[in-house]
């Protein structure tokens, strides 16, 4: 489940941390043990401010997340917005006369995700970050039915980012032997993104670790055929390679030899 996933990294952050904002799926908001609903009416404004990850001028953010209300309207629903917040008890942004920003010890879940793919991307694991299984395909899905620019520049970028970082997993996973979670994490990869051919790669690479030679072909065939139907493209030759080169037992030559019946009729 992604929630366990993100949990176990916030669970991974130093004692006393703030607030987390979740964006990996319905926005909300999280604090120890507590769950706190963000009002519909302040999302829009909580998730700007999150993603632009500085301090923000609160005229440009109000004429952005209201551009068809005049200044006057667009800066009253901004103090709306923020007065909401703060009835909900998630009075995660500071402001003043001029800017808004999060306040201080204010986590956000993409930060921590992109995070854990960085250190994995750079062979630098630490913490929990090979200890709970990234699954589940919301982890590659920020806010789902946002269309706002500022959201899908941002989605792509979570999403290719975790995409690296669970192929580089994968391999982690495989140097200590851990060939069923390696399995695992690069069919969570591959499933996202089936036409990805790095992942497909690293998927095989997994199987072949386990001594799974026919789990191997069965899946570079599935691909193959893939490719050919909606790209007219045939995989990267040295996906074959990787299988021709895998060290499997050969079927026990038997053309050559006499029956059992014959050899003990002769004796």
């Amino acid at each position: 489940m992604t929630a366990d996933f993100v949990d176990a990294l916030v669970a991974d952050q130093p004692a006393g941390s703030g607030p987390v904002l979740r964006l990996l799926g319905d926005v909300r908001v999280s604090h120890g043990s507590r769950w706190y609903d963000v009002p519909e009416g302040s999302k829009r404004l909580l998730v700007y401010v999150a993603l632009h990850r500085r301090r923000l001028d609160r005229g440009h953010a109000a004429a952005t997340l209201w551009p068809d209300a005049p200044d006057a309207r667009a800066a009253g629903n901004l103090r709306s917005a923020l007065w909401r917040l703060n009835q909900a008890h998630v009075g995660l942004i500071g402001v003043d006369r001029h800017h808004l920003a999060f306040r201080p010890g204010v986590l956000v879940d993409i930060d921590l995700v992109t995070a854990w793919a960085g250190r994995l991307i750079a062979g630098r694991p630490a913490g929990a970050d090979l200890s709970a299984l990234p699954t589940g395909g919301i982890l590659f899905d920020l806010l789902p039915g946002w269309y706002d620019d500022w959201v899908l520049t941002e989605r792509e970028r979570v999403r290719q980012r975790v995409l690296h970082g669970m192929e580089a997993m994968s391999r982690h996973l495989l140097t200590t032997g851990r060939c069923a979670e390696a399995v695992e994490v690069a069919l969570t990869a591959a499933g996202a993104e089936p036409l990805r051919e790095s992942a497909q790669r690293v998927l095989l690479e997994a199987h072949l670790a386990e001594g799974n030679w026919v789990e191997g072909r069965r899946g570079l065939d599935t691909y193959r055929r893939l490719l050919a139907r909606e790209l007219d493209m045939e995989p990267d030759p040295c996906l074959d390679e990787l299988l021709d080169a895998y060290p499997r037992a050969r079927p026990a030559a038997t053309a050559d030899r006499e029956p059992a019946s014959s050899i003990s009729a002769m004796s």
